[in-house]
């Protein structure tokens, strides 16, 4: 990392399946050490069997070392974690889903110095399902948590959508990070208000696949247009994120370093 300030913050991209989870169990602690990280997100929707996440899953995720779960559409996916979205404060879905939806997508943290971070996560409304505007409820949001440190998971499809947050968003908060297309983007940077942007943190989870699904039923996919059984992936196991160094005292971003850390090679069944 070329600059450092005194609060590193940890942001894994999508864990994806068993081998994203193993990946996280492997390699997570050594880079917390490697980087000095005070506080840990990591985007869990597809964490669970590559789609969704149940609470064994997230609690085992947390285990690890996570401070934080955010998440995106397809944390709907496995009914059974739907009741207990509004009891785990650790884990987030988006919070421009309308009123009355389970759970929340906003919470504020405290690292082990006591510095408070607040962690939003929104969903993009392009190529997804249209929900409530991203970008006026995390107005709202800002209003409510004007004295943390914030960390924005915009789960989106479109990178027009992502980058037009992160300036939209620039000078109010410390790190927009881009999640949804497994797939790290080198556009890293710190915009001039000094919010630390990357339009997609990446994948954690097997890359000899197609965004961590077997790559043969992929392409059978594409190639028939009929539906298909689509299974996790088993073999590359990587994690994937960025690290963002803050200036606790300005709450704003001085440097933005991706990495993408392979477990060993060879397959895991």
């Amino acid at each position: 990392m070329q600059n450092r300030g005194d609060l590193n913050v940890l942001f894994v991209g999508d864990v994806v399946g068993h081998q994203g989870r193993r990946a996280v169990a492997g390699l997570l602690p050594g880079l917390q050490r490697e980087f000095g990280i005070d506080f840990t997100i990591a985007n869990c929707e597809n964490a669970a069997g590559g789609f969704g996440v149940t609470k064994t899953v997230a609690d085992e995720l947390l285990s690890c070392g996570i401070d934080v779960l955010t998440s995106g559409n397809h944390i709907w996916d496995k009914r059974e974690m739907v009741p207990f979205l509004d009891s785990m404060d650790m884990l987030l879905r988006p919070h421009n889903y309308p009123p009355g939806v389970p759970g929340r997508g906003c919470g504020v943290y405290r690292t082990g110095n006591d510095l408070k971070i607040g962690v939003i996560n929104l969903q993009g409304r392009v190529f997804m399902r249209p929900i409530d505007c991203p970008f006026r409820v995390a107005d709202m949001l800002l209003e409510q948590i004007q004295d943390a440190i914030v960390i924005v998971d915009i789960h989106a499809e479109a990178t027009s959508e992502k980058i037009a947050m992160g300036w939209y968003l620039d000078g109010r908060v410390a790190a927009v990070v881009g999640s949804h297309t497994h797939v790290q983007t080198a556009d890293e940077c710190v915009l001039p208000g000094g919010a630390a942007y990357i339009t997609d943190a990446g994948m954690t989870g097997s890359f000899d696949s197609v965004i961590g699904i077997e790559k043969e039923a992929i392409i059978n996919r594409f190639l028939t247009g009929i539906p298909n059984r689509f299974d996790q992936a088993r073999e590359d196991a990587r994690l994937s994120g960025v690290v963002i160094s803050i200036e606790s005292k300005s709450r704003k971003a001085v440097g933005i370093t991706r990495v993408i850390r392979p477990m060993e090679t060879g397959s895991y069944r």
